[in-house]
C-alpha cells in the first residue's frame, strides 16, 4: 500500500517543460517535479547564464532552453526540437509571465498587448505546438499559471488582470478539445507567495501588505514551494481524473472577508 500511496505522486517517466522556470514560481515547480522524479526542461529567453545558473542548482535531470514565449512563429520549430533531443514532451506549464503596473490612463495599449502577447498568445502558441506530439503519444498534462486577478478586481493591472482571466477560458476550451486523447488541462491561481517580486511590491507599501494579510484566512504568505507541489500533485496520477479546473493556491484568500 505504501508503495501505490508513493507511486500515485510519482513524476517518474515523466518529462516536463516549464517556461520561466529559471526563477521565481516556474523555479520551484522545476525543483519539485524533479524531486518526484520527472526530467525537467527550463525555458527562458532573457540570460542563457541564468538558465545555466538555474540548472546547476536543480542538478541531475534538469536541462535547458533559450526561447522566448511571444516569439510565436517559432513556437513548432522549439517544440519539435526539444522533441527531437530530449524525447516525448509529457508535462507543459505555461507560466513565464511579465507585468505592467500602470492605471488605465496611463497604460498603452501597446503595453496592454505587451502582456497578452506573453501570457496569451505566447503560451496559446506552445501549447498548439505540443499538442500533437502530445496527442500521437495519447498522454499529456498542460498547466498554466493563472493569477488572483483571474478571480477578483485588482488596481492598475489592467493588462495583466485581462491575460490571467483569459488562461481560464483556454484552459475549460482546451479541456474540452483534448481531453479525449488523454491529455488533462489545468491551471493553478496562486496567492501571495513569499518571493523576491512580491517583497518588491510589498515591502515598502505597509497598507498593502496588511490589506493582504487581512483577507488571507490562514493570516500569512505562501511559499514557492506550494505552488511547485501544487503542480506535481496536478500533473500526477492521484490527479488523473482532475481535468479543466483551476485550483486556487492562496491561503484561502479568494473566500476570505
Amino acid at each position: 500500500m505504501e508503495e501505490k500511496l508513493k507511486n500515485m505522486f510519482s513524476l517518474k517517466g515523466e518529462r516536463a517543460v516549464i517556461t520561466g522556470g529559471a526563477s521565481g514560481l516556474g523555479f520551484s515547480m522545476a525543483k519539485c517535479m524533479i524531486a518526484a522524479g520527472a526530467e525537467v526542461v527550463i525555458v527562458g529567453h532573457s540570460s542563457e547564464q541564468r538558465l545555466k545558473d538555474a540548472c546547476e542548482k536543480l542538478g541531475p535531470g534538469a536541462f535547458y532552453y533559450l526561447y522566448d514565449v511571444s516569439d510565436t512563429g517559432r513556437a513548432q520549430e522549439f517544440a519539435d526540437r526539444v522533441v527531437r533531443e530530449r524525447g516525448a514532451v509529457t508535462i507543459l506549464c505555461n507560466n513565464a509571465g511579465n507585468h505592467c503596473k500602470k492605471s488605465i490612463e496611463g497604460m498603452s495599449v501597446r503595453e496592454f498587448t505587451d502582456v497578452l502577447d506573453v501570457h496569451v498568445v505566447g503560451s496559446f502558441a506552445l501549447t498548439k505546438a505540443f499538442v500533437p506530439h502530445m496527442r500521437e503519444n495519447r498522454k499529456g498534462s498542460i498547466l498554466f499559471t493563472a493569477s488572483m486577478t483571474s478571480f477578483i478586481g485588482m488596481p492598475y493591472v489592467m493588462g495583466y488582470s485581462a491575460a490571467k482571466s483569459a488562461l481560464l477560458g483556454m484552459v475549460r476550451g482546451l479541456t474540452a478539445e483534448v481531453s479525449a486523447d488523454n491529455i488533462r488541462v489545468n491551471a493553478i491561481a496562486p496567492g501571495w507567495i513569499d518571493t523576491p517580486m512580491f517583497h518588491k511590491a510589498v515591502d515598502n507599501d505597509p497598507p498593502r501588505r496588511q490589506k493582504i494579510l487581512g483577507r488571507t484566512p490562514m493570516a500569512k504568505f505562501g511559499e514557492p514551494d506550494d505552488i511547485g507541489w501544487a503542480a506535481v500533485f496536478l500533473c500526477s496520477p492521484a490527479a488523473k481524473f482532475i481535468d479543466g479546473v483551476a485550483l486556487p493556491v492562496d491561503g484561502g484568500a479568494l473566500i476570505g472577508f
